[in-house]
């Protein structure tokens, strides 16, 4: 459903998320570790998410990443996504046709629009929050 890069920036966030809360920042490769992603890929992620003022950068000793608490509610999942793969998932089309619309569908088009509106309505309504929260309640899981 999302590009590797998007799920990658949303595991980077998440786990940034949880450690922000615990009031520690967390370095490069710590979180590509956490995400099992290859570090130059994650630095390049974590670079759309800091330029897009979803993660901050604190270079020096002291350095790394973080996410301020009073923002966790406020970052979205479609902020994640938007910032990562622009609005592309919410005008795919379900089987991958260059040119699939209301007036010439493919066969999943109407079907695959109302998935596409209530993943567009999770994306808009879950927050960083929610999703740390849940984490460090033991409810969900950032790794199997």
């Amino acid at each position: 459903m999302f590009s590797k890069a998007c799920e990658y920036g949303i595991k980077a966030a998440v786990f940034i998320a949880i450690k922000s809360t615990q009031g520690i920042r967390v370095g490069l490769s710590d979180i590509a570790q956490q995400i099992n992603s290859p570090t130059a890929f994650t630095a390049k992620i974590l670079q759309i998410l800091a330029k897009n003022n979803i993660i901050h950068s604190l270079k020096g000793p002291t350095g790394g990443f973080e996410i301020p608490s009073e923002e966790l509610d406020k970052i979205m999942l479609s902020h994640i996504v938007s910032a990562i793969d622009s609005d592309s998932i919410y005008k795919g089309c379900g089987l991958g046709f260059n040119h699939c619309n209301e007036h010439k569908p493919c066969p999943v088009h109407f079907k695959f629009k109302a998935i596409r509106e209530e993943l567009k309505h999770m994306l808009e309504t879950t927050s960083l929050h929610d999703l740390s929260k849940d984490i460090n309640l033991g409810i969900t899981f950032l790794k199997p």
